[in-house]
């Protein structure tokens, strides 16, 4: 979704974050020395810091925040609403990465409204990591047709409401290596869509479009369940300086469990971080493909241009400057890289860019199809203890308009 971001209350957050206290030995930027693995304390080490505002728990380990959320966007109109961020260990040991639950609620001039939770758990010892997700969307949203060819001209207007819920479970079966299932559910109901596209010159191309079956435009469920197997070396997830992530999943849906639909989603995830000279430059890289077989709804088709957050790619952003799924189809593959770099204070600074392509099959990509997206922004520490990040980008991409996004934590 593409955000223009009217205000935020960052005098109140820069006081907010202000107040918290500096972070132990894997805070941002902070020099480690070399015994224990790099931006890690040895097992065992108690984080312990003086209590500030927002601190909560045994030494002050979690931190509950208010968000306020304020926006503007062309489909809306404004937007306004409050979210909350829990952020930090469940464990006394450094070696057990930060953990966070974001929860969100805003509406719009035109009735839209999200109610969102997504959260990232690490247990002591990291013995199990669960990720997920539990949104409720009113939405508007723009549809430009399925394919990598899709034109600006046939900007249409679709209208729903969906509820998504998405859950991982993984056990850590050797260090850093994760297996478990993820299931994920989304329900989309009340579609509708004006008659015309945007610019009132033709039949909205959702109604047009040969691919999309009268099915389509009714209530859909999707319901699917499948393994995940997960490699996971980085710091810090939220903000990485080093490591990597390879993961693998594959969901099954089916009327078995309860589905609209019988397809299977296949999605790798590749990403990898390292510092540039130092941690004050950090080199942040990623490649996605989701690919799938069998009867595929529109709104589960694979898309780059992806702004709306949540856990069907792993909690990215997929090349920023792109409208939300501005490009759609059964197949997907996109790279993005990203130069963070430390500027002052709480800020940093940021560079980005990305290719990507889809189609409806494998062996049709084409070179002339591919999708580009770039931008800059800034970096603001809200806490540093955990690197959580407020990010605010500048970015513009193929078939879309320029525009400002405002977001917690990394793009990925």
């Amino acid at each position: 979704m593409r955000f223009i971001l009217a205000a935020l209350v960052f005098a109140g957050l820069t006081f907010t974050a202000a107040a918290q206290p500096a972070g132990p030995s894997d805070s941002v930027y902070a020099v480690v020395t070399p015994t224990p693995p790099p931006g890690l304390a040895p097992l065992g080490a108690p984080v312990r810091a003086p209590k500030s505002f927002g601190q909560i728990g045994k030494n002050g380990r979690l931190t509950l925040l208010p968000i306020p959320v304020l926006f503007y966007q062309a489909e809306t109109g404004l937007g306004y609403g409050i979210g909350g961020l829990l952020s930090g260990r469940f464990s006394e040991d450094t070696l057990t990465r930060p953990s966070n639950a974001r929860v969100q609620y805003w509406t719009t001039q035109k009735g839209q409204s999200l109610l969102q939770l997504v959260h990232t758990v690490y247990t002591p010892g990291e013995k199990f990591y669960l990720n997920g997700e539990l949104s409720a969307y009113d939405i508007l949203l723009n549809y430009y047709g399925t394919g990598p060819k899709a034109t600006s001209a046939n900007e249409s207007q679709t209208e729903y409401k969906l509820l998504i819920i998405n859950q991982r479970l993984q056990k850590q079966i050797v260090p850093k290596v994760f297996f478990g299932a993820q299931y994920r559910l989304t329900n989309v109901t009340d579609i509708s869509f004006p008659a015309l596209t945007t610019d009132e010159k033709a039949p909205s191309v959702f109604q047009r479009d040969p691919r999309i079956t009268a099915r389509e435009r009714q209530n859909t469920r999707v319901s699917g369940l499948g393994p995940v197997i997960t490699y996971d070396t980085r710091d810090v997830p939220l903000a990485a300086f080093r490591g990597d992530l390879l993961d693998f999943g594959v969901t099954f849906n089916g009327t078995g469990l309860g589905s609209d639909y019988r397809f299977v989603r296949y999605q790798f995830d590749a990403r990898h971080f390292q510092p540039l000279g130092s941690n004050r430059t950090i080199l942040a890289a990623q490649f996605l493909g989701q690919f799938h077989t069998g009867d595929v709804p529109f709104r589960e088709l694979a898309g780059i241009g992806a702004n709306l957050g949540g856990t069907l790619y792993n909690n990215a952003n997929l090349l920023r400057g792109i409208y939300e799924q501005r490009f759609r189809d059964r197949q997907m593959v996109m790279f993005q890289a990203e130069i963070r770099q430390k500027l002052f204070w709480r800020f940093d600074g940021a560079v980005f860019g990305g290719v990507g392509n889809v189609n409806n099959y494998i062996d049709k990509f084409e070179l002339r199809d591919t999708k580009y997206a770039g931008g800059a922004g800034i970096r603001f520490h809200f806490i540093e203890r955990d690197r959580v990040n407020l990010r605010f980008d500048y970015a513009w991409g193929t078939g879309s308009a320029p525009g400002l996004l405002f977001a917690i934590g990394e793009a990925f």
